[in-house]
């Protein structure tokens, strides 16, 4: 009698079969051994040249959606999250948008500013710096980052070269303001974050903002016409000579602000920035990012490694920003018992 085998054989795979499953096999243990962030490099690779294709599409389609109109609507979508965070207070989206509003419309009713027109920002790391930086923006101005630990001849040289029509200074500035004062261009309109001025023909910009509406601008002021055009100054630090200014197009800010979303970061993660927001590392890839991610900052004044892994317990920290020597200044403070440190994303 004929048994089921001989009646149905199993089917006999190829020769082929097992040379190429062993094949398979050994390339999967060299990619672990030799190659081992292989696929978390082509996931991100992948995620990169999908929003270059994205802002390519958009050059073609003649669309010209900037950060500052991601911010605009996530103020709407998400108006009660925390969007900064200093010092213990909180900022929410709603906050920020509607404190820039005001900003705008001061230099709106006080400066015959023009679309184009370009505002130099000497200020610390502060919300204010963020408020005047996007009300000016939504008046369609360039605004120029100064470094304000270059002082007299290099801040001057910083002043001309942008040749701005209004220079914003910061309420803790006015030190270094009052050295260039004497030297500035006649021609350039002095603000400064205070509510009285003992400087003569420096305008005060705190007591207007209290008085001042929560309105938006009208958006024609801060529409853009192309992804190319200037946005932002950033100069260089002067090392090697006079600083030199960067111009920061809309496109490379989009660029700038995805780095922390291709890094893998997500909107519910807070963003810890210690570096200064003249530079573009907290500017563009910082505060570009939270708004790209829809995420919250924890902004710092200064950056300090004693206090530094005490404010990412206290703010429930999940991302920094590296660059430079930073984590070298952390790995040389003293060894603190009792204090365990909470796993962290890296970003540069």
């Amino acid at each position: 009698m004929r048994g089921w085998d001989d009646l149905y054989p199993l089917p006999v795979p190829p020769s082929w079969v097992p040379g190429a499953a062993v094949g398979i096999l050994s390339l999967h243990f060299i990619q672990k051994f030799f190659f081992p962030y292989f696929w978390a490099d082509l996931r991100y690779l992948l995620k990169v040249l999908t929003y270059g294709a994205r802002m390519e599409m958009y050059r073609l389609q003649g669309r010209v959606v900037t950060v500052l109109d991601k911010f605009v609507k996530l103020a709407e979508k998400q108006p009660h999250k925390p969007f900064i965070i200093y010092e213990g207070t909180v900022h929410t989206y709603r906050d920020v948008d509607r404190r820039s509003n005001r900003i705008a419309q001061v230099f709106l009713q006080h400066e015959a500013l023009k679309k184009g027109d370009t505002v130099a920002l000497l200020m610390g790391n502060e919300p204010d710096f963020i408020h005047v930086w996007f009300g000016l923006a939504k008046l369609g101005c360039v605004v120029a980052f100064l470094n304000f630990n270059v002082r007299f001849r290099s801040l001057l040289h910083c002043v001309s070269s942008c040749e701005p029509k209004i220079l914003v200074v910061g309420a803790d500035l006015l030190g270094t303001l009052e050295e260039i004062l004497p030297k500035l261009q006649k021609d350039v309109s002095v603000w400064i974050m205070a509510k009285e001025s003992t400087f003569p023909n420096v305008h005060t910009l705190l007591d207007k903002i209290e008085a001042a509406s929560e309105d938006p601008v009208p958006v024609n002021r801060c529409s853009a016409n192309s992804l190319k055009s200037a946005v932002l100054y950033i100069f260089t630090s002067g090392t090697t000579g006079l600083p030199k200014a960067a111009v920061i197009s809309h496109l490379q800010i989009l660029k700038g602000a995805a780095g922390l979303w291709a890094f893998g970061a997500t909107s519910e993660d807070i963003i810890y920035i210690t570096l200064p927001l003249y530079h573009s590392a907290a500017s563009l890839l910082g505060i570009g990012g939270c708004i790209q991610l829809g995420a919250t900052c924890v902004l710092k004044k200064k950056f300090s490694a004693s206090q530094f892994w005490n404010d990412c317990r206290r703010y429930n920290v999940t991302v920094i920003q590296y660059i430079g020597e930073l984590c070298r200044y952390l790995c040389n403070q003293p060894v603190v018992s009792g204090i365990k440190v909470m796993p962290i994303c890296l970003s540069v």
